[in-house]
């Protein structure tokens, strides 16, 4: 029966995929008809309900600023205490249709939101990563206990798509998470650093490379600075990092 169950679950993810080549194509956050114009693989109305990340902001960390800060500056925490990478930037705002989107495919198991979200990345960073010139991609990697619970790393799907598309490598193995951690969410900020020391690992390939790091959601900081930390120290030359959505001040008070 145990095996019924399997065989079912993996059935629908093969359904999904020959709906997707032999109807047409439709929005997966909404299901409306993709129109023509619709290269990133949302509909209209998702699209324009993500709020792009724009100035004023952390040029550092991408700490999102009210209007009234003017222009871009550094945040008190990445003046205070410079981080590890050149820089951190996001696509858009940790809110609405963006954060349901990433919620699903974090943890719903919608893997076919990959490509519309690495391209929506893409299309909102790729300028700056080009200007970055990385040698290669590495993901933000799961302790292989939570690897095994969830069966799918989502930065590392992401990843992928953005080393094809950039033309790069993205190993898997590179960096590893290499003690379980309690989840971030809810954390201060110290101790969201206290949490993640030492809980990475870099590999020797990393040595002389700059590379592009890749998560899903940045908060503090705290989890691009351990591995960007770690990365370094295993010899990388340069980290910077691109995430998919950005909070802010107001949204990390609300423990999102």
């Amino acid at each position: 029966m145990g095996g019924g169950r399997g065989c079912a679950a993996w059935t629908r993810h093969q359904l999904a995929d020959l709906m997707r080549l032999f109807l047409p194509p439709c929005c997966p956050l909404c299901d409306q008809p993709l129109g023509a114009k619709d290269q990133d693989g949302f509909c209209a109305v998702c699209r324009d309900a993500f709020r792009l990340l724009a100035s004023p902001c952390c040029p550092r960390c991408s700490l999102p600023y009210a209007a009234a800060d003017g222009s871009d500056h550094l945040c008190e925490n990445c003046t205070r205490q410079e981080p590890p990478f050149v820089w951190a930037a996001a696509a858009a705002h940790y809110e609405g249709a963006l954060r349901d989107a990433v919620q699903l495919f974090k943890f719903g198991r919608r893997l076919d939101l990959d490509r519309p979200l690495a391209a929506l990345l893409l299309a909102a960073t790729g300028e700056r990563i080009r200007a970055f010139a990385p040698d290669l991609i590495v993901a933000v990697p799961l302790h292989a206990q939570r690897l095994r619970q969830r069966g799918y790393n989502q930065a590392q799907l992401l990843a992928r798509i953005l080393a094809k598309d950039l033309r790069l490598a993205a190993p898997a193995r590179l960096l590893r998470r290499v003690r379980p951690t309690a989840l971030q969410q809810g954390l201060p900020r110290q101790e969201r650093h206290r949490n993640l020391r030492r809980a990475f690992h870099a590999q020797g390939a990393v040595a002389g490379r700059r590379v592009l790091l890749v998560d899903d959601v940045l908060t503090t900081g705290a989890t691009l600075s351990a591995c960007s930390q770690a990365l370094l120290d295993g010899g990388a030359a340069a980290v910077a990092a691109v995430a998919l959505a950005r909070t802010s001040r107001q949204a990390r008070l609300l423990d999102v």
